[in-house]
């Protein structure tokens, strides 16, 4: 259960011809994927609803705290992405470091993540789309509009389209994937900039004042509505005030859930010893400025108290009397949200194709398409189960299980970055993480305290499959192990 697989081994078996992908991108790939999945709903959305809530005009230090979060398991991953550039992202790094059953563990973990944050941020892309449709007088049935809609029943044809189109453009191949997502970022990056740039022209001073609004306590919560935090240490956490601001990190971490996709491509890589460092943290850097400057800008064009929740930014253009902007702002939504899908969509096709080269999964899974040198295989069945899913759940109240997911993940990559600093101290690095061990305690000591404040309930979920996915390992992944055939 707990063999190790080494660098030399993972390097190895990437070039068995069958079971090879094909090295086409650099690190403005890398980084544009980045920049692609990190820029979604939360830049749109979140930034409202804590600032009215949470952290008022402070919600620009929220941003940079739960940036510094991100960036210390980014400086892990770089260390790991660029020394076993192959694919599996976390899952392949706990194989070389922690064992197979950790790997395991963590590459169920990242199978659930990916699938259900695929599946969200399509049905989160079908509402802005039918909103878009809405203003200029197309309306779609309500049966073909969600499961939401038509007493319950109904299905949502424009998320399910959606995954079975970027399925089609994953099997293509990475280097068109590459394309599309430069366009679509293109897109994206323009409309935030254009915000940005005309929201400065409706700033009030006043309107920052005050920047960090007097603390008061948050309503308390039960059972397993109620931070886990909470329960174990009668902790309350605190709105507004210096406390509040890191209350809000908590919360506006999630809108930079995404980062760690781009380890998943390693092994599509041309130079990934180089490139995977620049590409993971140059995405998080562009992204965090953008959401400092947005928290800025749209907290100084209105009062915190008098933000919309649900479109701060649109809504606020609205107040000032530009609704032009509104309309832009939605289409940029919907534009931005595309490139979400797609990459979380290849992060978990590329993990199943690891765990399937293995021996986890069958091995059926890890042939790879003779011409387009992709792994068509789990690409085109996980693409219609998530295409089924999104059309007819909604999954809203799962969400949460993709943001404990992404920090587990965390925790496990900077805690092989101390073991495999140990146990081969004298493997080659491209890239090492600094202040090794403190930066790797730091991640693992940031990233479970924002777990801790997750819901008891996502816990339950959580653990429930956890425990789901250890069955499956005893059952049918530790006999069927490569490592095991060949240790036999």
């Amino acid at each position: 259960m707990f063999r190790t697989k080494s660098v030399e081994q993972s390097i190895r078996d990437t070039e068995e011809p069958e079971h090879a992908l094909r090295k086409s991108l650099s690190a403005v790939d890398l980084t544009v994927f980045g920049v692609g999945v990190i820029i979604g709903t939360g830049i749109f959305v979140l930034t409202g609803k804590v600032a009215k809530e949470t952290a008022g005009p402070a919600t620009a230090l929220a941003f940079v705290a739960a940036g510094v979060v991100c960036a210390l398991a980014a400086l892990c991953y770089a260390e790991f992405a660029s020394t076993v550039p192959v694919a599996g992202s976390a899952y392949t790094f706990a194989y070389t470091a922690l064992g197979e059953l950790v790997a395991w563990i963590i590459g169920w973990d990242l199978v659930l993540e990916f699938a259900l944050g695929t599946a969200v941020v399509a049905v989160g892309w079908s509402g802005y789309v039918r909103s878009l449709m809405d203003n200029v007088g197309w309306t779609m049935p309500e049966a073909l509009s969600g499961p939401d809609a038509a007493e319950g029943v109904g299905f949502d044809v424009l998320a399910f389209a959606l995954v079975l189109v970027l399925t089609a453009v994953l099997v293509v191949g990475m280097k068109l994937s590459a394309r599309v997502t430069s366009v679509v970022v293109a897109i994206k990056v323009a409309v935030v900039l254009m915000v940005i740039i005309a929201g400065l022209f409706f700033v009030k001073a006043e309107n920052y004042r005050p920047f960090i609004p007097p603390a008061e306590q948050q309503p308390a919560g039960s059972g397993w509505d109620a931070p886990l935090v909470q329960l174990m240490f009668g902790y309350e956490p605190t709105n507004f005030g210096v406390m509040g601001i890191f209350t809000a990190a908590s919360i506006v971490f999630f809108a930079f859930l995404g980062f760690d996709v781009v380890a998943t491509a390693a092994e599509e890589t041309k130079v990934p010893q180089r490139d995977m460092p620049r590409g993971i943290l140059g995405s998080l850097l562009i992204c965090t400025v953008l959401y400092v400057a947005v928290s800025l800008v749209v907290t100084g064009m209105q009062h915190y108290s008098e933000l919309s929740v649900s479109a701060p930014l649109a809504d606020a253009f609205k107040a000032t009397g530009h609704p032009f902007y509104a309309g832009l702002i939605s289409f940029g939504a919907a534009v931005g949200l595309t490139t979400v899908c797609m990459i979380l969509l290849l992060g978990q096709t590329r993990v199943f194709f690891a765990m399937s080269r293995d021996g986890l999964l069958p091995r059926f899974f890890s042939k790879t398409h003779p011409r387009f040198r992709t792994p068509y295989r789990p690409t085109i069945l996980l693409g219609v189960v998530i295409a089924v899913i999104a059309g007819f759940t909604s999954i809203e109240e799962l969400a949460t299980l993709v943001n404990i997911g992404t920090l587990f993940a965390f925790v496990v990559v900077a805690l092989g970055v101390l073991v495999l600093r140990r146990t081969q101290p004298d493997l080659p690095r491209a890239f090492r993480t600094p202040w090794v061990p403190l930066l790797p305690i730091l991640s693992v000591a940031a990233s479970v305290w924002l777990m801790l404040n997750l819901p008891v309930e996502t816990w339950v979920r959580f653990g429930a499959w956890m425990a789901l996915g250890v069955v499956v390992y005893f059952v049918y992944g530790r006999s069927h192990s490569r490592m095991a055939r060949e240790a036999g």
